[in-house]
């Protein structure tokens, strides 16, 4: 059942940049982040009603966890979400979802320089300078970079999987025992960030509308399903399998997020973008610690191989020893 979520989270977060670059066609970067917050609080609340959970409590120790909530709501909901969806003006829907998978190699660093709650080994720093070559193939600095719209929001990409390194890190640090179960964690963290983007909204979200029904079917499969079940499936996996098992559903959303792109949208995808997602992928492996190089043995000369076959040679027979 958890392996049906992990895939299922994977193929629903790789179709939110469809779903955003579609609702970018009738509403703005802001309203599509507080849409989707909304509609996920929403859906996220209802689970909770009917199944009762219970939410931390708002004094003693509980009001530190809300606290805590809070940041994680503005790191992992608030900021990324308005950087995701302003830079999708400005490039592919394909390519977000290729920068999204740069997250588990800034949780990396966030883990081990921010909140040392890890320490890196040298094949996991060697996976990071991996993981940083690559994302210099996608920006192909060879071919001229466009320093008014295309590099500015390549790199607000990188801020918004910067801002998800962060927020691994810090619920390792401070949630890891929030006493709540994965459905609730995710109303709190969700319903917060709805409730902070609707105090801000007066002043970054009002603006003309235009709707149209692809425009409305892509926000409610992006706050229902990507800002909503997706979550409880993503705690889900996380807490049976880990952070670093878990994190590995970023090799699933570029795949379909660059293949929707080019089927639905007729988006192109030139050369450098998936040889520099190869590479980045390669750097996830190592900063992961997933690959093992093999140790190299000491050569053996012959006496050691003459003393080693007298050790095993079986004994002689009495027979044999007159």
């Amino acid at each position: 059942m958890i392996a049906v979520q992990f895939v299922l989270v994977g193929v629903i977060w790789g179709s939110s940049f469809l779903f955003m670059k579609v609702a970018l066609e009738g509403i703005s970067p802001a309203q599509v982040a507080w849409g989707r917050l909304v509609l996920g609080a929403l859906t996220l609340g209802i689970f909770v009603l009917a199944r009762r959970d219970r939410l931390p409590a708002v004094r003693g120790t509980g009001a530190r966890v809300w606290g805590h909530m809070t940041v994680l709501a503005v790191s992992f909901c608030v900021v990324p979400f308005l950087l995701f969806s302003w830079a999708e003006q400005h490039v592919s829907s394909g390519l977000g979802s290729i920068y999204n998978a740069t997250t588990p190699i800034m949780t990396a660093v966030m883990a081990a320089a921010v909140f040392r709650v890890e320490r890196l080994k040298p094949v996991q720093i060697t996976g990071i300078v991996v993981g940083i070559a690559g994302v210099v193939v996608i920006i192909a600095p060879w071919t001229g970079l466009d320093l008014t719209h295309s590099l500015v929001a390549q790199l607000a990409l990188l801020g918004a999987t910067a801002c998800y390194g962060f927020s691994l890190a810090y619920m390792r640090r401070f949630l890891r025992d929030s006493g709540m179960t994965p459905l609730a964690f995710s109303f709190v963290n969700i319903g917060i960030a709805a409730v902070l983007m609707t105090l801000i909204a007066p002043a970054i979200a009002l603006s003309p509308v235009t709707l149209d029904p692809w425009i409305v079917g892509s926000m409610v499969l992006l706050g229902c399903l990507g800002t909503g079940v997706a979550y409880i499936w993503n705690q889900n996996t996380l807490r049976a399998w880990g952070p670093t098992a878990a994190s590995t559903v970023t090799y699933i959303t570029p795949v379909v997020g660059v293949a929707l792109g080019v089927l639905v949208l007729g988006e192109e995808v030139s050369w450098h973008e998936p040889v520099g997602a190869a590479v980045v992928f390669l750097g996830i492996l190592l900063a992961q610690n997933r690959l093992r190089m093999p140790r190299r043995r000491p050569p053996r000369d012959a006496g050691d191989d003459r003393r080693r076959s007298d050790r095993i040679r079986p004994a002689a027979r009495p027979a044999d020893r007159a």
